[in-house]
């Protein structure tokens, strides 16, 4: 434990010590807090800056008190009155259940050395640079206890030749939660996949005139092979990634896409018309890979189309290469058009959307190396294209 001789007592003579496992214990007293208060409310950017950022947002003096905070932060603190939290450290407003194991409160206990909050404002103070962490709290609310993960930055700033801080929180627990269910997820999938993937192919050397057998065989090694493709993409992106390329033909590819919606009830009412004629053709491919590109772009048809209409799908070979299509008749209006590969851009409100075209770009041009395009006119409707070189 560190003993920091912090404060003079000049009418003793002595100095008095005060204990702690991490920052410096010392706070400012009321009427000072109250002085700093003042000047800070006074301060028009500082009060803009709580006005207008979303997140939570406090301002600390340089003994990690609070000396102003945004209305986040209050709801996130679960206090009406401001005044409730002025003066506090932050792991003391937030009911951290550490803050309150040594007397000098937040920052000082044995479990402060390892706080992502507290090693970024002492650090920052330090360096006087901005710093950002990760912090893992455990709080006391009113209604029980409960686990918070917050991304902290902590941004020095002068005002008035005094050092105070900016302490941006974020809370990011569910999408931690995400990460480790996905993780967690990717780990028990793969290995039921797996059994289900060894499983279908000694069903089928078993019964190799069953074809029943042979679909299920075909699905879950096609399954297996989307879930590694999935958890790669996830992990390391599509900069290092390299999918097993195998010879196939246009007509094994226009096949397997046609079973793909045989039974599909998105199909239900609308016209899903294949082409009979299939130029005969091979190229050396991602089966999977060309498959989920193609079933994005008739699932967007499909949706764009009303009960009654029809949906075209072919493929044909233009200079040297070899292009599958699918058609609606609907067209997109130009402003959607302009953004239509964009990531995260999806004319449907909720989350979760705008992937599927991007996903054609990026699979189609990054990994395959061929091009993804589209057409769209009111008179000839919208079709849109996945070519490779042949």
């Amino acid at each position: 434990m560190l003993r920091l001789p912090l404060l003079t007592l000049k009418q003793k003579g002595r100095r008095l010590y005060m204990e702690t496992y991490f920052a410096s214990p010392q706070k400012a007293d009321p009427f000072e807090i109250q002085q700093m208060i003042d000047m800070v409310t006074e301060d028009r950017v500082l009060n803009s800056l709580l006005q207008i950022v979303d997140g939570c947002l406090a301002v600390l003096n340089e003994h990690r008190q609070i000396l102003a905070l945004n209305k986040n932060l209050l709801n996130e603190l679960g206090i009406d009155d401001a005044e409730n939290a002025l003066g506090l450290r932050p792991g003391e407003a937030l009911r951290c259940i550490h803050a309150e194991q040594e007397p000098h409160g937040c920052g000082t206990t044995e479990h402060c050395a390892t706080c992502g909050a507290a090693i970024a404002i002492v650090t920052s103070l330090s360096k006087n640079a901005p710093v950002e962490r990760t912090c893992a709290l455990n709080v006391n609310n009113p209604q029980g206890p409960k686990d918070i993960y917050f991304r902290v930055r902590s941004q020095p700033l002068r005002l008035k030749d005094q050092k105070y801080l900016l302490l941006f929180l974020q809370d990011i627990t569910r999408q931690q939660q995400w990460a480790i269910i996905e993780r967690i997820f990717f780990h028990d999938v793969n290995n039921l996949i797996g059994g289900l993937a060894n499983a279908g192919e000694l069903l089928a050397q078993q019964q190799p005139d069953n074809s029943l057998t042979a679909i299920i065989a075909k699905l879950t090694g096609k399954l297996s092979n989307e879930i590694l493709i999935q958890q790669h993409l996830k992990k390391s992106g599509v900069s290092d990634f390299k999918p097993d390329l195998e010879e196939t033909t246009a007509e094994m590819i226009m096949h397997d896409t046609r079973k793909t919606f045989a039974e599909n009830p998105m199909t239900k009412g609308i016209n899903l018309v294949f082409q009979d004629i299939i130029p005969p053709v091979a190229v050396k491919t991602s089966f999977s890979l060309i498959s989920r590109i193609l079933t994005n772009m008739i699932i967007n048809a499909l949706e764009a189309s009303d009960k009654g209409e029809t949906v075209k799908v072919w493929c044909d070979i233009d200079n040297h290469q070899i292009r599958f299509n699918i058609w609606n008749r609907r067209a997109i209006a130009g402003d959607i058009a302009k953004r239509i590969f964009q990531r995260n851009f999806s004319t449907k409100a909720e989350m979760g959307r705008g992937w599927g075209t991007y996903s054609m770009k990026l699979l189609g041009e990054k990994i395959l190396q061929g091009t993804v395009g589209f057409t769209s006119t009111e008179k000839n409707g919208t079709t849109f294209w996945f070519s490779l070189p042949l």
